[in-house]
């Protein structure tokens, strides 16, 4: 095996400090590939698969492997610690991948991405053999699922309907209070990075909106979901200013 000195190709692409470099590339064979600048070099990613390319058990992903599986074993089926580890290495790969994708406006990429690293988490959680490894990367999840609700409220905005990205926000939010809990919603970072995308989105509304807010307002009080409620009022009043 050679080596190759890399300094050329590095000084070509200068770190700058600060900033997420990330650039599209298509590889000899036309593969779609993603570069991330580094401070001490360069990460390259497949664009489509798994980001490391590789095919575990001659499946496109773990997790497709691990499905396989349980489709096979049915109620006996769970992971062992050694297989729990590689399901969760894969999601720490997608999860590099769509924060890459989302730098790059690929919207729809991110959405894909972020699926298959909560896909990992619920199968761990649902079906690790170890109570540790059911756990272990449950922490993440908040962020995760964040992420996607970004990118589908990006997608939306990039197709100029506001509409559908309040939507995708405030769906969004339930959901990220069911996950967190009343305690964990409280001092969640991701809650409020959603509130603020929902009140830059707000004044893009069109007037119309106004009764169709007014209308989920009343249907959420009278199912007793005040959480969502707060948020439509909270919606109403901004459009009102």
């Amino acid at each position: 095996m050679t080596f190759s000195d890399l300094s050329h190709f590095l000084n070509a692409w200068p770190r700058t400090p600060g900033q997420f470099q990330v650039r599209e590339l298509q590889a000899d064979d036309g593969r779609l590939l993603l570069q991330v600048r580094i401070d001490l070099g360069v990460i390259q990613m497949e664009a489509e698969g798994r980001p490391d390319g590789q095919r575990p058990a001659g499946h496109a992903s773990m997790l497709e492997y691990a499905m396989a599986r349980k489709q096979e074993a049915g109620l006996d089926f769970s992971l062992d610690e050694a297989e729990c580890v590689s399901i969760r290495d894969e999601a720490i790969l997608f999860y590099h991948r769509y924060v890459a994708f989302f730098n790059l406006n690929r919207f729809e990429a991110v959405m894909r991405d972020a699926d298959h690293a909560l896909s990992c988490l619920n199968l761990c959680r649902d079906h690790a053999a170890d109570d540790n490894d059911r756990l272990r990367l449950e922490h993440l999840r908040p962020q995760v699922f964040t992420m996607k609700v970004r990118a589908a409220a990006e997608l939306a905005m990039a197709h100029r309907q506001p509409r559908a990205a309040m939507s995708a926000i405030d769906q969004g939010l339930e959901e990220l209070q069911s996950i967190l809990g009343s305690e964990g919603a409280e001092r969640s970072n991701e809650i409020q990075l959603l509130r603020g995308m929902r009140e830059m989105l707000v004044p893009k509304l069109p007037s119309s909106q106004r009764v169709e807010l007014e209308d989920r307002l009343k249907a959420a009080l009278d199912a007793e979901n005040y959480e969502l409620a707060a948020i439509l009022r909270d919606e109403l009043k901004m459009m009102k200013d």
